[in-house]
């Protein structure tokens, strides 16, 4: 049978697909434009000829110059043909430079980065049916997603997550036994730490880079002596009769989710709390066909799901589960009550209660 082509449309996918390449290379570009100090030098010292930033970065004209070009082409500088500057408008800025603002991408496009840099061993592993654990990638994934993710609990942990969940702060105020499940590099355990003195804090993580990370950043912040780290798989973690367990974009990440919340469910107080954050998703896949989902179900296909079959059981549920199967994860460990606390465009929040 012949299929009638819509030459349109065959065109259409064409130029989708040089956009799309473009914005693969620009994930390189990004990076280099942070490490380098492109962006920061940008901010600084304002708009720049080749040669100019060339000479305030300590680095070669031809690379800025071919930088700066690709960077104006994809808008995230401005050129000025009259004067052959390139400017870094203020809005750029922020989210390039500006490690405080919950919009700081860097971290974003550095994750991404490492997370290709592994395709060769993800296509082998979807033949074989086998994982790719988070060890098993560069620092980049590591490192890059603690920079993505760090803003966003900077901006809402504090002024609006916990204060979410019913009785917790109070108990924070009083001193309270505090288990941060899956914490890599330690930036939500550190930042509870440092607001709340009274309380004891304990992070885990199977990886053991990270956890050695999370102690050096807990003695930077002054607060080793409440906040511990050590290596251990989620369903393994020490301790019990905490008023709160906290697991931040891991749940999805774990061979075993169900065995893991069932541990947290043994180590909880009675009338303890766990506070899941998840990322951004909806039940059905209709309702994350859009940018953020996309983004994620890249992720999900690239880095989490192959990182959850390198566990034991491999559940993969997948960086887009949705609360429906969220909760149903924590139904088939015990609990007994759940609901949505609060969201950013990029996290979901979940209060789980005995």
């Amino acid at each position: 049978m012949t299929v009638a082509i819509d030459v349109d449309k065959l065109m259409g996918l064409v130029y989708k697909a040089v956009d799309e390449v473009g914005a693969t290379l620009n994930a390189a570009l990004v990076v280099m434009g942070d490490r380098l100090g492109y962006y920061q030098a940008l901010a600084d010292h304002g708009a720049a000829t080749p040669a100019e930033l060339a000479e305030r970065t300590s680095t070669d004209e031809h690379y800025t110059r071919e930088w700066l070009n690709a960077q104006a082409a994809g808008g995230f500088v401005e050129y000025d043909a009259s004067t052959g500057r390139f400017t870094l408008p203020p809005e750029q800025t922020v989210a390039l430079t500006d490690p405080s603002s919950p919009a700081y991408l860097p971290g974003f496009f550095q994750i991404a980065l490492g997370t290709v840099q592994h395709t060769t061993e993800t296509i082998e592993a979807a033949r074989s049916g086998a994982g790719v654990g988070w060890h098993e990638h560069t620092s980049d994934v590591h490192v890059g997603c603690e920079r993505f993710f760090r803003p966003s609990y900077n901006a809402n942990l504090l002024p609006s997550w916990l204060p979410a969940l019913e009785g917790v702060v109070d108990k924070l105020d009083r001193g309270a036994k505090v288990a941060d499940i899956g914490c890599g590099h330690g930036a939500s355990t550190i930042l509870m730490a440092e607001a709340f003195p009274r309380s004891t804090f304990v992070g885990s993580d199977y990886h053991q880079e990270s956890i050695e990370t999370a102690k050096l950043r807990a003695a930077e912040a002054g607060v080793a002596d409440r906040a511990a780290f050590e290596v251990a798989a989620a369903d393994r973690f020490s301790g019990s009769g905490f008023d709160l367990v906290t697991t931040f974009d891991a749940l999805h990440d774990m061979g075993d989710p169900v065995g893991a919340a069932r541990h947290v469910r043994e180590a909880l107080a009675p009338d303890g709390t766990w506070m899941l954050v998840e990322p951004m998703a909806g039940d059905r896949v209709e309702d994350n066909l859009n940018p953020v989902g996309r983004a994620y179900y890249g992720f999900s296909t690239l880095l989490c799901t192959p990182a959850s079959l390198s566990q034991p059981v491999g559940l993969a549920l997948g960086t887009q589960a949705g609360p429906a199967r969220i909760q149903d994860v924590t139904k088939a460990a015990g609990f007994s009550r759940f609901r949505t606390v609060a969201q950013t465009p990029f996290n979901l929040v979940f209060e789980v209660r005995p």
